[in-house]
């Protein structure tokens, strides 16, 4: 998996990785030389010319070391900014064909984590690991060589703590796919909570609930907490061991009391007992990378199970050969939905919404209004049924077509990170400026922008904060900009206040004119004006009718309309 993406990068990691090879072997040149110096030093008398041959050999070789990782890292680095620039791009173009309903089932945590915080953990992969274990490879194994072509003993001195330091990482890495794979499920759920929390920390506050909302991060982090420390605690014993016995001060007095023995039985020369000891302290430094190495590959396969999964993600539908709606009657015929792996939550639902009318969906909480309506713009496609737009199914039209006959605004407004004038031209963005302050005067919101320092230039979220009523209000003017001839309202005004509300109602009164309207609503005294109003309960239709109809059927409605007026509806 992990091989699989980063397959836009591998050729410059595997010449990185030659060049790593190359400068861990120029760097075992001074070690070779410092023998060739010893005995050219005790020699007698004292051979200066060999001497100062010896010294700028292992000059040019350190040099050579720093070259080729310096332009191996150089190359790894600029690899890992091509590779994050291509995935982040292919994550924002998956999620621009994802279904929009993905983002409800999808908390911006978790989301941030993947595009931002799982790129992220690949940098050690791509601009580190692969270079770095090179070396890490090349460099004991050259030293071996060079020590067993010195004498095969000082080979065997140089790696006589390495199975023990084996040993005990392999009794700490029991398990730790399983332990890594929960901690990140972990850190994932805080993510989401402390984004949960801090987006409605204001309304939390407001109403003096901010210890309750705060429970959930507080949970959240006590998990991941209490989790890390109950992994990490043992672990951290053993690994200050097995690190004990790679140190280059236990390795450096092993083999310096190994090469005063071989010294003494005559089997090298003091210079080869030198080089030793030197060779032997680099091998355990260089071999150390190996056990962080296997750490990020592991950090690194889970976040990459994510970003595929990301990747994967199966896009909205795009008929083969696309339709053009031919008007803008709305028709739904026996829709039925389930939500994947559940049941259906909508049963056989059918009725008409004719060009030029506001169509109302009412009922109480959970029977299947908000759903119903986002299936028209397919936030999620019908799983029996069909919905049609101009007698042509909605699956047949093509998505970026459908949506240039289809707008909404929804309770639950989202404005980019940009201008206020990009946030109202997002559905045009070659409106001219003239024809985004009409849309504004429209909707109510024109005068509150200009009274901003930045004008229609400031940005929201940065220079200004927005109210849910003015949010709501720039959405408004939004559709109306994107002048699509169907329009979906859910829950418009509801977390406006009452002055927000009448302005918004003002707005929306305006924006309906001429269109095909679905609007969902809690409170019924706002579509009594419409043309049909259809009843909901359990996701089947109850009722249809004007207010006036459903009123003299004394039915469902009739029921709703009482409870509301005598304060018991919610």
């Amino acid at each position: 998996m992990v091989h699989d993406l980063l397959r836009p990068v591998l050729g410059r990691i595997r010449l990185a990785c030659v060049l790593s090879a190359l400068g861990a072997l120029a760097g075992l040149a001074p070690f070779a030389g410092l023998v060739e110096l010893a005995d050219a030093l005790l020699a007698t008398p004292i051979d200066r010319g060999r001497a100062a041959t010896v010294v700028v050999l292992i000059v040019l070789g350190l040099l050579l070391r720093a070259g080729f990782m310096s332009a191996a890292l150089t190359i790894t680095h600029i690899a890992d900014v091509h590779l994050q620039a291509v995935l982040r791009r292919r994550m924002i173009t998956n999620l621009g064909r994802v279904p929009l309903g993905w983002f409800s089932r999808n908390s911006s945590g978790r989301l941030r984590k993947t595009a931002m915080s799982d790129v992220d953990a690949l940098h050690q992969l791509v601009a580190h690991h692969a270079v770095e274990t090179t070396a890490a490879i090349v460099t004991p194994l050259g030293a071996l060589a060079y020590l067993v072509i010195l004498d095969w003993r000082l080979a065997v001195l140089a790696v006589a703590t390495i199975p023990l330091y084996v040993a005990a990482y392999a009794w700490m890495e029991r398990g730790s796919n399983d332990v890594l794979r929960k901690l990140d499920d972990s850190n994932a759920r805080l993510s989401s909570a402390v984004v949960e929390f801090i987006s409605g920390i204001a309304v939390v506050k407001t109403f003096g609930r901010a210890g309750k909302a705060h429970a959930a991060y507080r949970q959240a982090a006590s998990e991941y907490t209490d989790f890390f420390a109950a992994w990490v605690q043992p672990m951290s014993r053993i690994e200050a061991l097995a690190g004990l016995l790679v140190s280059a001060p236990v390795v450096g007095l092993v083999t310096a009391a190994g090469g005063v023995w071989f010294v003494g039985a005559g089997w090298v020369s003091p210079g080869e007992a030198l080089a030793g000891v030197l060779l032997a302290c680099v091998i355990p430094v260089a071999i150390e990378p190996l056990g962080f190495g296997a750490l990020t590959r592991r950090s690194a396969g889970a976040a990459a199970a994510r970003i595929r999964e990301l990747l994967d993600e199966p896009p909205l539908t795009a008929p083969a050969v696309p339709r053009s709606p031919d008007g803008h009657r709305v028709d739904y015929d026996d829709v039925r939905f389930a939500y994947e792996g559940g049941q259906d939550v909508l049963h056989g639902v059918s009725f008409t919404c004719e060009p030029g009318t506001v169509t109302a969906l009412v009922g109480p909480s959970g029977s299947g209004k908000s759903t119903l309506a986002t299936l028209l713009p397919r936030f999620h496609d019908v799983t029996g049924g069909s919905i049609r737009i101009g007698g042509v199914d909605v699956r047949h039209v093509d998505p970026a077509s459908l949506y240039r006959h289809v707008g909404f605004v929804l309770q639950d407004v989202q404005l980019v990170r940009g201008s206020i004038r990009d946030n109202v031209a997002l559905g045009r963005p070659d409106a001219t400026d003239t024809e985004i302050q009409d849309a504004c005067r429209a909707a109510q919101i024109h005068t509150r922008i200009t009274a901003l320092p930045g004008g229609y230039d400031a940005v929201a979220g940065q220079d200004v904060q927005l109210s849910g009523g003015e949010a709501q209000r720039i959405s408004i003017a939004r559709a109306l900009l994107a002048d699509t001839p169907i329009l979906v309202l859910d829950e418009a005004t509801a977390f406006a206040d009452a002055e927000s509300e009448a302005a918004i109602q003002d707005a929306l009164s305006r924006l309906a004119i001429g269109r095909t309207v679905l609007v969902i609503a809690h409170r019924l005294t706002t579509i009594t004006d419409a043309d049909r109003i259809v009843v909901l309960d359990h996701g089947r239709v109850t009722e249809t009718g004007t207010h006036t109809e459903l009123l003299a059927a004394q039915g469902h409605y009739a029921r709703m309309w009482s409870s509301m007026t005598t304060g018991s509806y919610a």
